[in-house]
This record gives structure tokens, C-alpha cells and sequence, in this order.
């Protein structure tokens, strides 16, 4: 059976960790720790806070190989890699510094030879990061219009829009 074994300071700065503003993981992942410690088993406190008890034995597992940073959930995934992205930004205010307009996917091809590879999509992101102005070049509904169906939908619409009041 797992138990955790605190001393007076810690459990003092525990308890007073309770009274700040945690977020609800972290407050359940510190009630965790004290109730273990104070006697609680591990499916005891997983029945009262409608956890696995594998959840709560890892939390208390976490809890004494790292101490009080196991209450915060480790984020997913792999750490940001801050030089890639620096790269990437660097080579658009390249491109973007060039007397064109580009799409997207066009700056995505232009990054290609510098071996970067991305998407129209994650360039769209990189260029948020940039605060780089996007519009669209196209209008996107032509290909999907029928002429003939536009000209008689401005027809009708030309025949309830509001005339202009006269002065008398």
C-alpha cells in the first residue's frame, strides 16, 4: 500500500495550498496526497473522489518522486521546439519581405528548399505568429454559383428593396 509521509512544514504548506486558488486537477491531486496521508488507502480515496485507483496510486507515485509540481498535469506531447519555430519565422519575414503576394500554400513550397517541411495550414499558423495580414485572393463561392440563378435572385431582390422616399 502506498502511503505518503509528510512532515510538519509540508503539511502546513499543503494545507495552506488548499485555501489558494488551484485549478479543480491540481485541488484533486493534492487532496489525494492528504488523504493518503492521513491513512487513507489508495481505492478509499479513489471511491470518495470518483477516481480509478490506479489514477490516485500514479498521483501518489508522482507526489513522491517529484514533490509539490506533481499536483499540475504534465501538458502532452513533446516540449515546443523554440529553435525550429524561430527558423521557420525567419524565413517567412524572408519571403514575406519580397515585392509579391502569396498564398499560403505558395509560402509553404517556397520553404520547401530551405527543408522546412509545412502546409498551407501551418503556415497560416506561423503567419499568426507573426501578425502577418492574410486575405483571400479568391472569392470562394464563384465556382459554386449558377449565373443564371444569381441574375434572378438580383432581380427579385431588386423588386422588394426599399425605393427611396420622396419629398412632397
Amino acid at each position: 500500500m502506498i502511503r505518503i509521509q509528510l512532515d510538519d512544514a509540508t503539511r502546513s504548506e499543503l494545507q495552506s495550498l488548499r485555501r489558494t486558488a488551484l485549478p479543480p486537477a491540481a485541488r484533486d491531486r493534492l487532496e489525494m496526497v492528504l488523504l493518503s496521508e492521513a491513512g487513507w488507502s489508495p481505492p478509499r480515496i479513489a471511491a470518495h473522489l470518483r477516481r480509478y485507483p490506479q489514477t490516485v496510486r500514479k498521483v501518489l507515485h508522482d507526489f513522491q518522486s517529484r514533490g509539490r509540481p506533481a499536483f499540475y498535469p504534465d501538458r502532452p506531447g513533446p516540449a515546443p521546439d523554440a529553435a525550429r519555430r524561430d527558423r521557420v519565422l525567419g524565413l517567412l519575414r524572408d519571403l514575406l519581405g519580397q515585392d509579391r503576394t502569396w498564398t499560403s500554400a505558395q509560402l509553404a513550397e517556397a520553404l520547401r528548399p530551405h527543408g522546412v517541411a509545412l502546409r498551407g495550414r501551418q503556415v497560416r499558423r506561423y503567419l499568426t505568429l507573426l501578425k502577418a495580414g492574410y486575405r483571400r485572393t479568391a472569392s470562394t463561392l464563384e465556382h459554386k454559383q449558377d449565373p443564371a440563378k444569381v441574375e434572378r435572385a438580383k432581380t427579385v431582390l431588386g423588386g422588394v428593396k426599399k425605393k427611396p422616399g420622396r419629398v412632397g
